[in-house]
């Protein structure tokens, strides 16, 4: 990433950091943990891409980057500790003669989920909420893992559970099971196949996702 040139960029910068932190985008002022950034690049990678701006404080102020070695942390935390590996694309752009921001765009997973190497040898997915990074929901990460094309057919059961979905209510497993005198087991099962089907979502209340169908 030595080669990497930068180009003027001050009025695309200004607009990207007006947006602020949001789904798709982070502000990082320096990058030393490879491990949490690669949890960044999994939530963005699991939600439709996103970027982030290194040199760039938090409150939105352009600091510029102090250390090309940013560059190769973020390298790192993409293809070492992302399962599977990740490749961000690097852009420079030049603000004033000696401060540089570099974007580091991740692109959307082409096979969710994308998970995190953690420490002691577990393996986290992650979903960008806003502008936090947020370990998704078991339920989540077993629907990105069922190929729908190879599922079992949906039977009536499903089309009964995706019925208290409809009009976009959320409902957690727990009230659908009681909701259909079923197992929360059998309940789960049925969530993770509507999900994989796009039939129902996940929407975050702020303490954990809630099983939520498409408006």
């Amino acid at each position: 990433m030595k080669d990497l040139k930068a180009i003027r960029g001050a009025s695309l910068l200004r607009e990207w950091m007006a947006e602020g932190e949001h789904e798709h985008q982070d502000f990082k002022f320096t990058i030393s943990d490879a491990r949490k950034i690669a949890r960044s690049v999994s939530a963005f990678a699991n939600n439709g891409g996103g970027r982030l701006l290194i040199g760039v404080k938090d409150n939105g102020v352009i600091a510029g980057v102090r250390n090309e070695e940013d560059i190769y942390v973020v390298e790192q935390a993409a293809e070492r500790y992302c399962v599977p590996p990740q490749m961000p694309a690097f852009m420079a752009y030049r603000v004033e003669d000696n401060i540089r921001v570099i974007v580091a765009e991740i692109s959307p997973a082409a096979c969710r989920p994308v998970y995190v190497a953690e420490e002691g040898g577990a393996r986290k997915a992650y979903y960008r909420v806003a502008d936090e990074n947020i370990a998704a929901h078991p339920l989540m990460v077993r629907a990105w893992e069922l190929d729908d094309s190879t599922a079992p057919a949906l039977t009536q059961r499903h089309y009964e559970l995706a019925a208290l979905y409809s009009g976009g209510v959320a409902m957690s497993e727990r009230r659908a099971a009681l909701a259909l005198h079923i197992s929360l087991t059998e309940a789960e099962d049925i969530i993770v196949r509507l999900a994989a089907a796009r039939l129902i979502g996940f929407t975050f209340d702020g303490t954990r996702f809630i099983p939520k169908g498409i408006e």
